[in-house]
């Protein structure tokens, strides 16, 4: 990796170390889920007898309360040391798409003169909501590195069962369709040997097989249905999910089209209900804009030497957004939801964008080259087509 793109690296950390400290802040100051996890303060986890730290084993939000125990319980670490604690988690999660995108993307590209490279690193709701205490930085960070070790299986295959298991158990869905989608990229890519493709895609296969029963039953449901889904989503979110919280909209009312638009692309500035919101809809307005060069940049060709995790990542993303569209209404709750998977959704943009652009520069070096070799051959035929002077 290029020096110039490696010490972006060091300012991210810091960067993000400060979104730990503003994500403390925040949360002291307006609620959320987060001091409930470290303090354990979860109401819907009531544990009888002896508590011990394998008491609270299990998927979803006992699952946060057991990597909390021991570093809050036990060690007796402030909140905010442990919103540090498990920003760390989410910075290397940043970090592994970081340098995933260093390396594999053949060409940069920017809007109004700013580099999407490394810039889009920066956006804040990316560094925000994997920051503290809780499931979203857990996700954010397993299926970056879920992603990674799958571009690299041959000697990360180990990596992908643990970052599996994280996503899992913070939320079972998520670690579902991550699984599922990697299968799915599996079968699309061209850059794996047809046989190593069957031995991954089955392995895969019995994967999704062994831990589809668990799944339905970790969340309650009959059957992976998008209206199980959404029925799922909206009990999540509860209270949350209203329009009296500053942030509301009427989904219901909405047609199919316009539920995706919110999801993927608000707040935007009439949205805006306070200040993280003012400056996500300056992300939202890009994730937009990079969202109409897709047809024009969608070719086979890129698709099939698309970077493998770019590939998981989309086809993880898409299912999770038909699910949390339908039922989300509270933009905050969007944008905590959608910062997941909506990194993949950019980078899928980016790509697209960067491969054409390296095809272009290409062909137009081949066409110097043509002219070259034209000129030289033409002046070759001159010099031999020229006699030579008659000496007196």
């Amino acid at each position: 990796m290029p020096y110039k793109y490696e010490i972006h690296l060091h300012y991210l950390l810091f960067y993000h170390v400060f979104f730990s400290i503003f994500f403390t802040w925040y949360i002291l100051n307006f609620g959320g889920d987060s001091q409930g996890y470290w303090r354990f303060g979860m109401e819907q986890v009531m544990l009888k007898g002896d508590i011990s730290w394998f008491s609270y084993f299990g998927d979803g939000t006992t699952f946060i309360l057991w990597l909390c125990y021991i570093p809050s319980q036990l060690m007796g670490l402030s909140y905010i040391t442990g919103n540090i604690l498990f920003g760390f988690l989410g910075f290397i999660g940043i970090r592994y798409i970081f340098v995933m995108v260093a390396d594999l993307f053949p060409a940069n590209h920017s809007v109004l003169n700013i580099p999407l490279f490394p810039t889009v690193f920066y956006f804040l709701n990316l560094h925000f909501w994997s920051a503290g205490v809780g499931k979203d930085t857990i996700c954010f960070w397993g299926i970056a590195w879920f992603l990674f070790a799958l571009q690299k299986y041959k000697s990360r295959w180990w990596q992908a069962i643990i970052a599996l298991f994280f996503v899992y158990m913070a939320r079972p869905h998520i670690g579902f369709a991550l699984l599922a989608g990697s299968g799915i990229a599996i079968l699309l890519g061209s850059e794996i040997k047809p046989t190593i493709k069957v031995l991954l895609s089955s392995a895969v296969l019995a994967g999704v097989i062994y831990l589809s029963s668990g799944t339905l039953e970790a969340l309650r449901i009959e059957e992976f249905s998008f209206e199980s889904l959404e029925d799922l989503a909206g009990k999540k979110v509860g209270n949350l999910n209203t329009s009296n919280v500053g942030s509301g909209v009427d989904l219901a009312s909405y047609s199919w089209p316009m539920k995706l638009f919110t999801y993927m692309f608000r707040p935007l500035f009439f949205d805006a209900h306070n200040f993280v919101s003012f400056f996500s809809s300056f992300e939202n307005l890009l994730y937009l804009w990079l969202s109409f060069f897709i047809y024009r940049n969608w070719t086979p060709e890129a698709i099939r030497d698309m970077p493998l995790f770019i590939k998981a990542g989309m086809i993880t993303f898409i299912p999770v957004t038909l699910a949390f569209m339908n039922s989300l209404s509270n933009l905050g709750i969007v944008m905590r939801m959608k910062n997941m998977t909506m990194i993949y959704f950019l980078l899928f943009c980016f790509f697209l964008i960067a491969y054409n652009k390296h095809l272009r520069y290409l062909r137009v070096q081949e066409k110097i080259r043509y002219y070259q070799k034209r000129e030289e051959i033409i002046r070759k035929k001159a010099d031999t087509a020229t006699p030579p002077p008659v000496s007196p």
